[in-house]
């Protein structure tokens, strides 16, 4: 997994955390059985653990892999692909202005705790999460509410965004229209989010009844997000178990679901946060698929006959720099001299998967936009230190955190990538001090608040338009970048608005250059990341979004 002299170490970790996890679970995977020999519970490893059973305090990978089967949003992507579809509504319209949006709503759907689906329900979330107060309206909690729809009813910080968000009214039963005040590059693709998924009205009334709270950059969420019981979508699976202690979220077939029914019975999500530890437990039968496979492991598990499909390219990974946590970022030179010191080939070709790319701009090439005309920063010790030579900063120190305890899609190994990177660093002169810290929340919060000099992330994108990457960095201010650059922004916003495909387009790839040219930090990559199942499983379509529908797994 990571290239350092503590993997043996960690290896043995992780070798005896399978062992406990097979000794600790083995009756339960025995009961697994039906009593016609047919498995009726699929176990699946991801990385990390969820944050919330609610999607809309969310905004990461892992609580939205348990959380899409539970809950559905009004579009949704088409099975293992991106092109949008009906979701709960079975088809959309807007005005020409792209301002009203119109949602023609399936007939016949029920929440999981028996409340009727209608315009109503839909109105019913929308409106909740424009009322929030408090900690709810911090950037951490409603992450995806504020970038997709912007503030709040009365915002209470002067930071937070103003609403786009209008109005949503139930025209009838069965037809809900969405108001907002301006055109948006985030429409219709906001309304696929999982963030934004529908809940049962009677659950948001409980809801309400509970509060978020905030110590410093500590959050603590309410109760009902973090205990099975309350929450309720229309997904073909209902959440009915959070073990925090055994790190699984278990989930029930919802026999009520208006779709095609989940085909198998339980389905139970599993953090193992190795590499080594995932791959070992399918091997032990212990779980029935796991993600984010490690690339050296790829080849060995499909001749061993295990299903490793691989996702289409739909991420970027990049190093970030905060100008605000070190001064001397904010001189071009220092930046451009960081660029060409990083060997992004290297990297590509030794911790990447097959297919995996190097990234020159915010944005994969996968997405209009890609611009073929952004200034490049080659690989180049020499150039390097002359570019810190330049900007009196021979003997540049940096701090550069990187998270532990977690694998990205696009961050295959954290710690190889950094061992990399630290040396490719120190060769240019540069000082590097490792900060060392656990994923959630600790690196999350560090990064977000820009506390970092220098720091490994990345992006897989929500939906199918190039603002959706460059947008989420660069459309304003950031902490984490902590740079105020007019031209930045406003090339970055100006395709944000524009109705005309073409223009947007042409938008975009303008906005790389300018990015591109100014460099707030570097894009290093994107990959396709891999998924792994056992030999007995007839696997859901592998979503470039990682967006897996696991209702459509079965057992052979």
């Amino acid at each position: 997994m990571r290239i350092t002299k503590s993997r043996a170490a960690r290896a043995i970790t992780a070798a005896v955390a399978v062992a406990l996890i097979a000794t600790g679970c083995s009756s339960e995977r025995d009961s697994d059985n039906k009593s016609d020999g047919k498995k009726d519970t699929f176990v699946f490893a991801g990385a990390g653990d969820p944050g919330s059973l609610d999607p809309a305090l969310a905004s990461d990978g892992e609580t939205f892999r348990v959380t899409r089967q539970a809950f559905e949003a009004l579009i949704e992507h088409e099975s293992g692909g991106s092109e949008m579809v009906g979701g709960l509504a079975e088809d959309w319209s807007s005005n020409d202005k792209g301002t009203v949006w119109t949602f023609n709503l399936r007939k016949g759907v029920k929440f999981h705790d028996g409340e009727a689906f209608n315009a109503e329900a839909v109105c019913a979330n929308y409106d909740h999460w424009f009322n929030w107060t408090g900690t709810y309206q911090s950037s951490a909690v409603s992450y995806y509410w504020q970038t997709i729809m912007g503030g709040f009813a009365k915002n209470e910080d002067k930071e937070t965004p103003e609403a786009n968000y209008k109005s949503c009214t139930a025209k009838d039963e069965n037809t809900a229209v969405i108001e907002v005040k301006e055109p948006s590059a985030n429409l219709p693709g906001g309304f696929s989010l999982n963030a934004l998924a529908i809940h049962s009205p009677k659950a948001i009334e409980e809801y309400k009844k509970q509060d978020a709270s905030a110590k410093g950059d500590a959050i603590t969420y309410p109760k009902y997000s973090q205990e099975a019981g309350t929450v309720a979508g229309t997904g073909p699976y209902k959440i009915t178990k959070w073990n925090k202690g055994n790190k699984e979220v278990s989930l029930e077939r919802f026999d009520d679901y208006w779709g095609e029914k989940a085909k198998v019975k339980n389905l139970v999500f599993r953090t193992i946060d190795t590499e080594e530890g995932r791959r070992q437990a399918l091997q032990a039968g212990d779980i029935d698929g796991y993600d984010l496979v490690a690339p050296a492991d790829v080849k060995t598990l499909e001749k061993e006959g295990y299903v490793v499909p691989t996702r289409g390219v739909f991420n970027l990974f990049y190093v970030g720099m905060s100008q605000e946590a070190n001064p001397a970022l904010k001189k071009k030179e220092v930046r451009q001299a960081i660029a060409q010191s990083i060997d992004k080939e290297n990297l590509v070709k030794t911790q990447l998967p097959e297919g995996g790319k190097v990234a020159d701009q915010f944005m994969p090439d996968t997405i209009e936009g890609y611009s073929k005309g952004v200034k490049q920063y080659p690989f180049d010790t020499d150039a390097a230190k002359k570019l810190l030579k330049k900007a009196g900063q021979e003997k540049l120190k940096v701090d550069f955190c990187y998270p532990t305890e977690v694998t990205r899609p696009y961050m295959p190994a954290p710690q190889d990538l950094f061992e990399l990177m630290k040396a490719d660093l120190e060769k240019s002169g540069i000082t590097v001090t490792p900060k060392a810290m656990k994923w959630a929340p600790d690196y999350l919060d560090a990064t977000e608040s820009g506390s970092c000099d220098l720091h490994m992330l990345g992006w897989t994108g929500d939906f199918n338009d190039g603002f959706n990457f460059i947008g989420t960095w660069f459309a304003g201010y950031d902490k984490q970048w902590g740079f105020k650059d007019k031209k930045v922004f406003d090339a970055v916003n100006a395709g944000s608005k524009l109705g005309k495909h073409d223009e947007r387009i042409a938008a975009y790839t303008k906005a790389n250059e300018v990015v591109m040219d100014y460099l707030p930090g570097v894009p290093i990559s994107s990959s396709p990341p891999a998924i792994a199942f056992a030999k007995n499983v007839n696997p859901p379509n592998v979503s470039p979004l990682t967006q897996e529908v696991f209702a459509e797994a079965s057992f052979k």
